[in-house]
């Protein structure tokens, strides 16, 4: 009789239920999260049957108890977690919500509709690593942009001429000038003989002068702050540029890491052939995409994990197209960007951008639209192994 299991993640425990083929529960596990209780779940779950026999159904795809369930032999079945919200009326009817009984929902689930659902089959060891540091970078970035703006509006309200005098507030030259003139009181003696020295030492290459610069920094307003509140925030600036700088150097450093990775792999470079992917955007996309083809037997299924296609909603007579919002964000991220790019250097990508907005799109359901067209042509490129040729692309040829 085959038997299927559910499990519930977790924080400090986990729960799981192994029912057989009528439904009948045949045993509960209450699992703890380290090592023995990990240990102690695999050998329970082999004796009630072999791993490859038994699979376990799971709300996560991914972390350190799926890892273990993979490496024993389990089949493991992602369900999404609005499909479990959905089923719960059909196992209760007044609402209520446990980890057992939620394991044993998704176990049940597997029993009964097992057939809809396909295997978790783990990307490669480099996969998980290029999506590690992406994923990661993309968290260090939006520390960075909190962590510039917490400074730029720290420095509206006393030294505005200092998060004026160049571009960006984050980049090497705006910090190493911050951290050199913290408050409007150290920059007094700064003159113009003395700023075209910091600009030569710091390679600063910029289209502004020395004095325009200077201009621009004594025509920003004058902050009315007393000295021990200028004093107090130029502590502050100080500790944010330090915090700051580091940040942005170790970026950077993943930047690079990142950039040498996906030029090192195969499907790295079928994904950067493709017009203005570049390397960052392209390891984003690769990064999401993975290198397991089974995940995405369709351009159709992978259109609708990137979030570029809408949602159809028809009944009866009416009929209602809306904005998908249950995808993969990531990926819907790196390919809309790629998308974006792409229309600056591609006739083809640009006739489709174009014709959108002439239909009265906004930009972001242009590129959207964008995206889709491009997800049929990278979807042929990542299944056949080969890197994007124009000449294969009819529509791209004809506009050549």
């Amino acid at each position: 009789m085959p038997f299927h299991a559910g499990l519930d993640w977790g924080g400090a425990s986990h729960a799981a239920c192994i029912v057989d083929g009528t439904g009948r529960i045949v045993a509960r596990l209450d699992v703890r999260h380290d090592a023995n209780g990990l240990a102690d779940m695999a050998a329970r779950l082999q004796r009630i049957a072999p791993p490859a026999e038994l699979p376990i159904a799971i709300e996560r795809p991914s972390g350190l108890i799926v890892d273990a369930l993979l490496a024993a032999g389990h089949p493991v079945i992602p369900i999404h977690p609005n499909v479990v919200k959905a089923c719960r009326p059909r196992y209760r009817a007044a609402g209520g919500k446990s980890d057992a009984d939620d394991a044993y929902m998704l176990a049940d689930i597997l029993r009964t509709d097992g057939h809809r659902f396909r295997p978790l089959i783990a990307a490669s060891d480099e996969i998980k690593a290029l999506c590690a540091l992406v994923r990661g970078r993309g968290d260090l970035v939006a520390q960075r942009v909190a962590l510039a703006n917490q400074l730029r509006s720290l420095l509206e309200d006393f030294w505005p001429g200092a998060a004026a005098i160049f571009s960006a507030i984050d980049s090497p030259i705006t910090l190493a000038f911050i951290g050199r003139y913290p408050t409007p009181n150290s920059a007094n003696r700064l003159g113009e003989k003395r700023l075209a020295s910091f600009m030569a030492q710091h390679a600063y290459s910029g289209r502004y002068s020395a004095a325009e610069l200077l201009a621009r920094l004594r025509a920003a307003p004058t902050g009315l702050a007393g000295d021990a509140e200028v004093e107090a925030k130029g502590e502050i600036v100080s500790a944010l540029v330090a915090v700051l700088g580091r940040l942005v150097a170790e970026i950077a450093r993943v930047s690079s890491r990142i950039e040498h990775a996906v030029a090192d792999m195969a499907d790295g470079r079928i994904v950067m052939s493709f017009p203005r992917a570049g390397r960052i955007n392209a390891a984003q996309i690769l990064a999401e995409l993975g290198d397991v083809r089974e995940r995405f037997p369709t351009e159709d299924q992978l259109a609708a994990e990137a979030g570029v296609c809408p949602v159809t909603h028809a009944s009866g007579k009416s009929r209602g197209v809306v904005f998908r919002w249950a995808c993969n964000k990531n990926l819907r991220l790196a390919i809309t960007c790629f998308a974006d790019n792409s229309r600056h250097a591609c006739a083809w990508a640009a006739a489709i951008y174009n014709k959108a907005r002439q239909r009265g799109c906004g930009h972001a359901h242009a590129v959207r639209i964008l995206a889709r067209a491009w997800i049929r042509v990278l979807w042929r490129a990542w299944q056949d192994r080969k890197p994007y040729d124009p000449s294969l692309h009819r529509a791209a040829a004809s506009l050549a």
